[in-house]
């Protein structure tokens, strides 16, 4: 839970919250893929994850009611034991069938905590307390889901004197710092310190207290680096360690998910330790409906891509609940409803409802409910954007079996054609579409596919090619990462279709096999500076069965002595509307120019020597979940999506490579973004 409002890259203010005791994008790679496939060897516990959430987990959720100021709702008063029961009744008769199991307290139901520091629930609102809440749950099947937040809440600390259970000699003083600093994204409990046994110990008696509840399901929020804080203080990745070495000593199978707006410079440790984190921050619009889509949604289509790898079985990213069930409550059009539905379902993100299922209406109803949806989520293969230059996008995932999930999405403001290239996406000949919203098979296409889509609207589809073969998938998602006068260097998706496993890459410039690899990146030696190449990769399985080539990557390569640097900041350049200088400890030359949401800076000059395609190295820096700037050079106007680090950070620059278009000579590239934040700038490369 949280809400915030932000510009450029400076914290305006954060709004109030419910503590828990007051209650790739294709034209970027943001770095090289490795040129090797090493994954370690599953541990016991990587196994027993990976069976606790082999599929996201479908549900319902209290916090979107508990958010919103629409009549009747909001606040931690409406969060009752008999309103839990009410929303699990409707779960059970309606939802459950379809997958849905999952009720999950949020914040406020805690009330204070007991000789132990363990939190104590409200006895006014939950007056058969939670074991009793969760054996109502598991008597209708369902699964029963608690709320913790990070840290040690400082009414639990007391005087420092209360005892750890089961912990002899161990008190809350142990457990933290002795200059009890804050920590959390509200900054509201103290740091726990890990190198004391004791805080293990007392991690371990919530644990014990949750599963003697018959919890089934913890979400942690507040966890850092990520839900905008970062530094030491905010580094709770041994908070997390500690949840999951708990959670597994209860022996108690326990989902654990991570909150809010997590910090992809942890992946690992978040993959390793939990069953899931969000991946931005609170979908929910703090105001008269349940979301909206300027606040809530529209962004989440570029914060989910540096993520879409990350997601597997035992751990999958968390988009936040998926309120389209009560149009009257949701604050939402039809086909805003359905695109929220889509994009959740093709990313495999957990599906919570946060609307109040007593109120749902037919068409929320059929969007929950519509089975070919679910099992595109339930099927664990995220899609991702063929590109998003452009708000007219198409997302695809290729299933082990040779067919595509297909989405189309229009996320602007006009209605516009949207189309679906068989060739983007390997498909040579026809194929076989069926239409998963309106259970309808359209017949064949072959070329592409065009849909006219409303404002904000979706269609999702199956494409199953008609022409069926052992040999590998044709690679996808080859892109430039970098180039010099005499290499380049690429990278592509992994294939995961064919008879039996890709072993070798083979990759070719203008006709000519160059270089291979056994992974999914490799670089090309040995071309003329100057020249236009086109780059095509190839997979091979160990039977020697060949896919088709890929499709064509155009790079013009620099002259002798490129790439060249180009300071934002230099007195070269041109800064228009709210864009200013500013210093950047980790930035080339200590500075940056930032506050482009509203502003521009013109970088002039930039030579090329013939008219081509170049890579184009942008070093930014976001500390949010992501922003997007605005590229224009000559006629040619690209948005660019950047990933951001989640934790508050505006002095650590990221990079990715985009492909841009130059004239020979001098060339003026532009920067910003008239309508929205967006990221600041250190430096560009070409």
């Amino acid at each position: 839970m949280r809400h915030r409002l932000r510009a450029g890259g400076v914290r305006l203010r954060q709004l109030p919250v419910l503590a828990a005791t007051a209650l790739v994008v294709s034209l970027a790679a943001p770095a090289a893929a490795s040129a090797t496939d090493a994954s370690p060897t599953p541990t016991s516990a990587d196994r027993q994850q990976a069976l606790l959430a082999a599929k996201p987990y479908m549900g319902w959720s209290s916090w979107s009611l508990e958010a919103t100021s629409y009549p009747g709702y909001g606040g931690v008063n409406w969060l009752t034991e008999a309103h839990i029961e009410q929303q699990a009744d409707v779960v059970a008769s309606k939802l459950k069938s379809h997958g849905y199991e999952y009720i999950n307290v949020d914040a406020g139901w805690v009330n204070g905590f007991d000789q132990y520091a363990r939190p104590k629930p409200n006895a006014t609102t939950f007056p058969h307390g939670m074991k009793s809440l969760g054996d109502y749950l598991h008597h209708k099947g369902l699964k029963f889901g608690l709320y913790l937040a990070v840290g040690l809440d400082p009414a639990a600390y007391g005087d420092g004197t209360t005892a750890i259970h089961n912990a002899p000699g161990c008190t809350t003083s142990d457990i933290v710092y002795p200059d009890l600093r804050k920590t959390n994204g509200w900054n509201s409990a103290y740091k726990m310190d890990f190198a004391n046994p004791c805080s293990q110990k007392y991690i371990d008696s919530l644990a014990d207290q949750l599963a003697g509840y018959g919890v089934d399901f913890l979400k942690v929020d507040g966890v850092g680096p990520g839900s905008f804080q970062g530094g030491a203080d905010h580094d709770n990745t041994s908070d997390v360690k500690a949840w999951h070495t708990a959670l597994q000593q209860t022996g108690r199978p326990v989902q654990l998910t991570l909150s809010w707006s997590l910090s992809h410079t942890q992946a690992a440790t978040w993959k390793a330790n939990s069953n899931g984190w969000r991946i931005d921050t609170d979908v929910e619009c703090y105001c008269d409906t349940l979301v909206t889509w300027n606040n809530s949604l529209k962004v989440r289509w570029n914060d989910v891509v540096q993520w879409i790898d990350d997601a597997g079985p035992g751990h999958w990213n968390n988009l936040d609940s998926l309120n389209v069930g009560v149009g009257a409550m949701d604050g939402l059009t039809e086909a805003e409803r359905q695109s929220y539905t889509t994009l959740w379902a093709i990313e495999s993100a957990p599906l919570y409802s946060g609307d109040d299922l007593t109120e749902l209406d037919a068409y929320g109803l059929k969007l929950l409910t519509n089975d070919e949806v679910i099992a595109v989520d339930q099927a664990g293969h995220p899609a991702r954007p063929v590109s998003q230059t452009t708000n007219q996008q198409t997302w695809y995932a290729r299933n082990p079996d040779g067919s595509y999930t297909v989405a189309l999405f229009n996320l602007g403001s006009e209605a516009a054609d949207v189309t679906a290239d068989l060739a983007d996406l390997g498909i040579s000949g026809t194929a076989s579409v069926r239409d998963l919203w309106q259970h309808k098979n359209l017949g064949r296409v072959s070329g592409h596919l065009t849909e006219k889509l409303p404002p904000h609207g979706s269609r999702l589809f199956t494409f199953t090619p008609n022409r069926q073969s052992a040999d590998p998938g044709t690679p996808l998602g080859v892109r430039g990462t970098a180039a010099t006068p005499t290499s380049v260097s690429l990278a592509w998706d992994k294939v995961n279709t064919g008879a039996s496993p890709v072993t070798r890459y083979t990759v070719y410039a203008d006709g000519r096999p160059l270089t291979t690899s056994t992974g999914t990146a490799a670089t090309v030696q040995g071309l003329s500076a100057a020249n236009a190449h086109a780059f095509t990769v190839v997979a091979r399985d160990a039977k020697g069965r060949t896919s088709a080539p890929s499709k064509a990557v155009r790079v013009t390569t620099p002259a002798p002595g490129g790439p060249t640097a180009y300071e934002a900041e230099a007195a070269g350049n041109t800064l228009t509307g709210n864009a200013t200088v500013a210093g950047c400890d980790g930035c080339s030359g200590g500075q940056k120019v930032g506050n482009l949401g509203g502003g521009e800076v013109a970088v002039n000059h930039v030579s090329a020597p013939k008219d081509g395609t170049y890579l184009l190295k942008l070093d930014y820096v976001d500390g949010d979940s992501s922003r997007v700037i605005d590229m224009s050079v000559g006629d040619t106007t690209l948005q660019i999506p950047v990933p951001g680090t989640n934790d508050n950070n505006w002095g650590a620059p990221q990079s990715l490579t985009v492909p841009v278009p130059l004239k020979a000579g001098d060339n003026t590239l532009r920067f910003g973004n008239a309508t929205d934040n967006a990221p600041d700038i250190d430096k560009i490369t070409v």
